[in-house]
């Protein structure tokens, strides 16, 4: 009886309450492609320039974030609505690359639209509610993964905040975490 509750309620938390499940898959798909991975110097050297943009692009963004508090449109988000994703995104199929297994790239592209699609919706919504008609106008430039070639707002300058990045989303301590199972992947290299 306890196990059947169990799985009616994981079932139940994967359709209605996914945004739980985002980030312990993406570190799953992290460590397993790391560990399982047979990289060749070509495509580890590819994928690993991906995650390292991925990070850049992770560290970039939040440490311009104020979250709940202001509209962040400078920095990347003058290019992008959610770089914080694309970050994801390229990191991801950095790894994929990287990792050389041919499972790896389905895999990843089923999280990311089992995950990002609903999640991007949500956070939209949120942010459409508590900002109204400067998200609208702000949405109005900027799509929600694609960047912009320039910036929406050219006169805008934000700051960039490496506490800011740190406390609020732990950013820092993530890059050294994903930077140590790229150096785990590398490992295998022949």
């Amino acid at each position: 009886m306890a196990i059947a509750l169990g799985l009616q309620r994981f079932l139940h938390d994967i359709r209605y309450k996914r945004e739980r499940f985002r980030q312990f898959l993406g570190i799953a798909f992290v460590i397993l492609v790391s560990t399982a991975g047979e990289p060749k110097k070509i495509l580890f050297f590819a994928g690993a320039v991906l995650v390292i943009l991925g990070i850049a692009a992770r560290l970039w963004a939040s440490g311009h974030i104020k979250k709940n508090k202001i509209l962040a449109t400078d920095g990347p988000y003058a290019y992008v609505r959610h770089p914080l994703y694309v970050g994801n995104l390229t990191l991801g199929f950095g790894f994929a690359i990287a990792s050389n297994l041919w499972w790896s790239l389905p895999m990843l592209i089923f999280i990311l639209l089992a995950f990002y699609p609903p999640s991007i919706r949500r956070e939209d919504e949120k942010l459409h509610r508590m900002f109204k008609e400067e998200w609208e106008e702000w949405r109005k430039g900027t799509r929600a993964l694609i960047p912009r070639l320039t910036s929406c707002r050219p006169a805008q300058r934000g700051s960039w905040s490496f506490m800011q990045s740190l406390r609020h989303n732990g950013e820092p301590i993530i890059a050294l975490f994903l930077l140590f199972w790229l150096c785990c992947l590398s490992l295998g290299l022949y």
